[in-house]
């Protein structure tokens, strides 16, 4: 097993929720009656370990305890039982601007804010070049912050964290409101501290950045943890369990829509036969049946390939494939033809769906609708997931 970096064992956090409060000793004795409150449970009995040099992520709904547990770690709360442990130099970005002086200027800030993460001043001069580089915003560093865009406030803050040199860096959310390439850099900035046996824990609500991201997460709802572990398979079932017409079938597909069209089979074809196995480079066709129980003008039929661990490989459409389906009604089928299959030997789930012609609007989702697994075949190639036929010359 890998050192760990973070344990959080069986953390309990509560806060009061006043209905009525006394403000003051005055108005207690006017109202002849105590502030009635209730305890809420913002993080119960949460418990779990972050390795040593993995980018790790918190995801749940708005009020699940992500940003508590977050600034448990960061000591900035601590927690009324239970314990957290971090092993190392921690930074952390919990907010934008946090520890910023809006009336100073950008230059005073990054001192300010390097001296409260624990940085010496001729540790900050040395850095401040590189601080003020990575952040992009050396033409206005001697402006007050107060004139800083929300952009520009993250940009500096992150560039003053992550040269802190921690070992474990806190991020809350906040890279959401940097600019494309400023999380360009921010996610290169994560795999070199992979690489350099750092750990970093996120709190995001961007599933696409989580994915590509961590190697693991924790799931959190109404303060409890639901499971922790492998970081696509838990984002693919909170994803699933945020819809709220999701349905999980004996066999643990899982699908929705408003079915006034549903998929009653989804097959993969070799030779016109359904397989279970094919190989690299074989002609293949998808079968999709379906069932309609009422008439719906020029629905769109789609397909997608995920690969075992959740990477999203393909798709396709019949309105972007230009094959225009007038309207069903009843049961029928389509077929989708895939002349030379580009997959490396593996594992793949197909998914498959209806939708009405805008693609808005979905009549019938459905994750898992068939598994294949794809054999040596022609070309064999070196690794990944793709067969390109690349040719040397």
């Amino acid at each position: 097993m890998s050192p760990v970096a973070v344990s959080v064992d069986d953390v309990t956090k509560k806060f009061r929720v006043y209905h009525e409060r006394n403000q003051t000793l005055k108005a207690a004795v006017m109202r002849g009656r105590r502030s009635v409150y209730e305890d809420f449970h913002a993080l119960d009995g949460v418990s779990f370990e972050i390795p040593e040099g993995s980018t790790f992520g918190l995801v749940g709904d708005n009020g699940s305890g992500k940003s508590t547990l977050l600034k448990c770690m960061a000591r900035i709360l601590y927690p009324d039982s239970g314990s957290v442990v971090t092993n190392g130099r921690v930074a952390a970005l919990l907010e934008v601007g946090s520890g910023f002086h809006p009336e100073l200027s950008g230059r005073d800030n990054v001192y300010l804010n390097g001296s409260i993460l624990g940085m010496t001043r001729p540790e900050i001069e040395r850095k401040f070049d590189q601080i003020v580089d990575f952040s992009g915003v050396e033409q206005f560093i001697d402006q007050p912050v107060k004139n800083y865009s929300s952009g520009m406030y993250v940009r500096l803050g992150f560039a003053v964290a992550i040269h802190v040199d921690p070992e474990i860096l806190l991020v809350d959310e906040v890279l959401a409101v940097g600019d494309a390439a400023f999380q360009e850099k921010c996610t290169e900035k994560f795999v070199e501290f992979r690489r350099e046996g750092r750990t970093v824990v996120v709190v995001s609500h961007s599933m696409p950045s989580l994915r590509s991201m961590c190697d693991q997460v924790a799931w959190l709802e109404h303060g409890k943890l639901v499971e922790t572990g492998e970081a696509t398979p838990i984002l693919q079932r909170y994803l699933d369990s945020t819809r709220t017409d999701a349905v999980t079938g004996a066999d643990g597909q899982v699908r929705w829509g408003t079915g006034e069209a549903r998929l009653d089979k989804v097959e993969v074809l070799h030779d016109g036969r359904p397989v279970e196995a094919v190989r690299t480079g074989d002609e293949v066709s998808i079968r999709l049946r379906y069932t309609a129980t009422e008439r719906i003008e020029k629905p769109v039929f789609g397909l997608a390939i995920e690969s075992h661990d959740g990477v999203y490989l393909w798709a396709n459409n019949t309105r972007d494939a230009k094959y225009s389906v007038d309207a069903i009604e009843g049961t029928g089928v389509v077929e989708c033809r895939i002349p030379r299959l580009a997959l490396q030997p593996g594992r793949f789930q197909v998914l498959a769906s209806i939708v009405d012609s805008t693609t808005t609007h979905v009549f019938d989702y459905v994750r898992e609708a068939a598994w294949v697994a794809v054999e040596f075949g022609d070309p064999v190639e070196s690794g990944g997931y793709l067969a390109l036929d690349g040719r040397w010359s």
